[in-house]
């Protein structure tokens, strides 16, 4: 294995802490003698913990050497790997590095691990290449990452050579992309030391927009704007503001599931993190996907100057916001800043607040945001309907009358009409006692 992956270009920088170069390593010191045979088991089953540890993660199952090798193939963002997800593939003297390493790839699917388990006295490679994961729930894994690494497992491993395997690895890239973005839809964002990481959601609700009831013509504008948007079109930050419960930020959730097929990704920022945004939007402005920078409950108190730097990012620096990336907040302050009656203390005219320069400067934040969608609180019977429509998808049987007579409580109980205290009714309905 390790006269293997030392004739790796592209494909060579693995990272020290690698499990292939941990396990090349080992083989090395076995094939060369004079190693205790229980320290190298010990090594070995290091490397299977980390294998399984990394299965759990990411939902691998049936082969999870060959599981292990994809993901490497997928994750490794080296230059050919990220050309070919912006253009494919294209003839260049590069194909010729490529193709060695995909052939070093294809005998590392199917390397012939009997001997040193024979020597060893072990089994372990033997089942984890023919492993049954445990059944686990989805939210226990990373859902889309199971899904495209068991699929392409199971292409290149019926690959007749290093030749087809480059073929299947590179349509990959170019369909899904490298490394992270690829395998996942949503992302929050830590400063470390290195910078910004990026940290994939695995656990995300799959809510679509038709799932949310009613607002058809707020969920229409924001179809529109994102779609353009995807197809490359001239595309508006979005601002979603209201009233609280009424869905809006599930209504920027639910795009995630329905584009992610067409390259929509998101990433979810919090207020103490805006002076990341330059360092984020550099790192994302080359990829071959379109992203929505997602900031929930925006909202700034009097004394809080944070906006002014969320106001140059958006539009107004020196630098250009990247094609590929919108911004989208929710709001209940539809001009996001708190406004107080001091501000009129320096009005230019009598009675006409907007020539007042302070407010101006309040206001600006949210003009940069050049679709504002309102969401209002549902009416009564608005607020019913979805009740009924709610409780019926639950299977929840109970007379009509009594039912809106209890949700008419709970609203009066927890704070007004709203689809989020509608939702919540239902979920306490499920939770009672059935007769």
């Amino acid at each position: 294995m390790y006269r293997e992956i030392a004739h790796l270009l592209l494909y060579s920088d693995l990272g020290k802490d690698s499990i292939l170069v941990h396990l090349a390593d080992i083989i090395r010191d076995w094939e060369q003698g004079g190693c205790d045979k229980d320290a190298l088991i010990q090594r070995i089953y290091a490397e299977i913990k980390r294998i399984l540890d990394l299965g759990t993660v990411c939902g691998f199952d049936e082969n999870l050497w060959q599981c292990y090798l994809t993901w490497v193939l997928m994750t490794n963002q080296n230059a050919f790997a990220l050309t070919c997800e912006r253009v494919g593939s294209r003839e260049g003297s590069v194909n010729h590095f490529a193709q060695n390493d995909f052939a070093v790839f294809h005998r590392l699917f199917h390397y012939d691990f009997s001997k040193l388990e024979e020597d060893l006295g072990i089994d372990c490679f033997t089942t984890i290449c023919r492993y049954q994961a445990i059944p686990k729930k989805e939210r226990m894994y990373n859902r889309d990452a199971s899904c495209q690494v068991r699929t392409l497992r199971r292409a290149l491993d019926a690959a007749a050579d290093g030749e087809e395997m480059g073929r299947l690895v590179t349509d990959y890239y170019r369909h899904y992309g490298v490394g992270m973005f690829a395998m996942s839809r949503a992302f929050r964002i830590q400063h470390g030391e290195d910078g910004v990481e990026f940290l994939p959601i695995s656990n995300i609700d799959g809510v679509m927009l038709d799932d949310l009831l009613g607002y058809e013509r707020q969920k229409q504008e924001l179809r529109r704007n994102t779609e353009a948007f995807l197809e490359g079109k001239h595309a508006n930050n979005v601002l979603l503001y209201g009233d609280a419960g009424t869905g809006k930020s599930t209504s920027v959730k639910a795009l995630i599931n329905e584009y992610y097929d067409r390259g929509l990704r998101m990433i979810e920022i919090y207020k103490h993190q805006f002076g990341d945004l330059s360092a984020v939007q550099a790192q994302i402005k080359n990829r071959n996907y379109r992203f929505i920078i997602f900031i929930d409950d925006l909202s700034f108190e009097e004394n809080e100057v944070e906006y002014k730097f969320l106001k140059a990012v958006i539009e107004g620096g020196v630098e250009t916001r990247p094609d590929n990336v919108l911004i989208y907040a929710t709001s209940n302050r539809r001009h996001l800043i708190r406004e107080t009656w001091n501000d009129r203390t320096d009005m230019e005219h009598n009675g006409d607040i907007h020539r007042s320069d302070t407010v101006e400067e309040k206001l600006s934040l949210a003009s940069r945001f050049g679709v504002a969608i309102n969401y209002n609180a549902p009416t009564p019977k608005e607020y019913q309907a979805i009740v009924r429509t709610l409780a019926a998808r639950q299977g929840i049987a109970m007379d009509e009358k009594q039912l809106l007579a209890l949700a008419n409580t709970w609203e009066v109980r927890h704070g007004g009409f709203s689809g989020r205290a509608a939702q919540q009714f239902v979920h306490y309905l499920e939770g009672l006692p059935r007769s």
